[in-house]
Protein backbone atom coordinates (compact mmCIF):
# COMPACT_ATOMS: atom_id res chain seq x y z
CA UNK A 1 0.00 0.00 0.00
CA UNK A 2 1.60 3.25 -1.11
CA UNK A 3 1.39 6.23 1.16
CA UNK A 4 1.73 9.67 -0.49
CA UNK A 5 2.44 12.35 2.20
CA UNK A 6 2.44 16.34 0.12
CA UNK A 7 3.68 18.92 2.61
CA UNK A 8 2.47 22.64 1.74
CA UNK A 9 1.99 26.06 3.21
CA UNK A 10 -1.86 26.01 4.06
CA UNK A 11 -4.27 28.38 1.76
CA UNK A 12 -5.20 24.99 -1.06
CA UNK A 13 -8.84 25.11 -1.23
CA UNK A 14 -10.53 21.41 -1.01
CA UNK A 15 -11.26 20.98 -4.46
CA UNK A 16 -7.59 21.89 -5.12
CA UNK A 17 -6.70 19.09 -2.74
CA UNK A 18 -9.30 17.01 -4.34
CA UNK A 19 -7.95 17.67 -7.44
CA UNK A 20 -4.26 16.34 -6.63
CA UNK A 21 -5.44 13.41 -4.80
CA UNK A 22 -7.21 12.48 -8.13
CA UNK A 23 -4.32 12.78 -9.84
CA UNK A 24 -1.19 11.31 -7.83
CA UNK A 25 -3.33 8.24 -7.34
CA UNK A 26 -3.94 7.99 -10.96
CA UNK A 27 -0.15 8.66 -11.47
CA UNK A 28 0.42 5.47 -8.92
CA UNK A 29 -1.77 3.24 -10.08
CA UNK A 30 0.05 3.97 -13.76
CA UNK A 31 3.60 4.07 -12.46
CA UNK A 32 3.72 1.82 -10.07
CA UNK A 33 0.76 -0.64 -10.79
CA UNK A 34 -0.82 -0.14 -7.66
CA UNK A 35 -4.70 0.20 -7.37
CA UNK A 36 -6.86 3.28 -6.53
CA UNK A 37 -8.06 1.52 -3.39
CA UNK A 38 -4.72 0.79 -2.14
CA UNK A 39 -2.88 4.31 -2.69
CA UNK A 40 -3.03 6.78 0.21
CA UNK A 41 -2.83 10.57 -0.23
CA UNK A 42 -1.70 12.49 2.80
CA UNK A 43 -1.63 16.33 2.95
CA UNK A 44 -0.12 18.26 5.35
CA UNK A 45 -0.09 22.07 5.77
CA UNK A 46 3.11 23.47 7.60
CA UNK A 47 2.82 27.08 8.26
CA UNK A 48 5.32 29.39 6.75
CA UNK A 49 7.39 29.89 10.25
CA UNK A 50 8.11 25.98 10.03
CA UNK A 51 9.37 26.13 6.76
CA UNK A 52 12.66 27.61 5.17
CA UNK A 53 14.57 27.42 2.33
CA UNK A 54 17.96 28.83 1.66
CA UNK A 55 18.41 29.42 5.34
CA UNK A 56 15.66 31.57 5.52
CA UNK A 57 12.14 31.12 7.11
CA UNK A 58 9.66 30.94 4.35
CA UNK A 59 7.43 33.48 6.61
CA UNK A 60 9.91 36.14 6.35
CA UNK A 61 10.11 36.21 2.51
CA UNK A 62 7.86 38.27 0.35
CA UNK A 63 7.06 34.94 -1.99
Amino acid sequence: MPVVTVQMWPGRTHAQKAELARLITDAMVSVAQTTPDATVVVFEDVAKDNWAVGGMLASDTKK
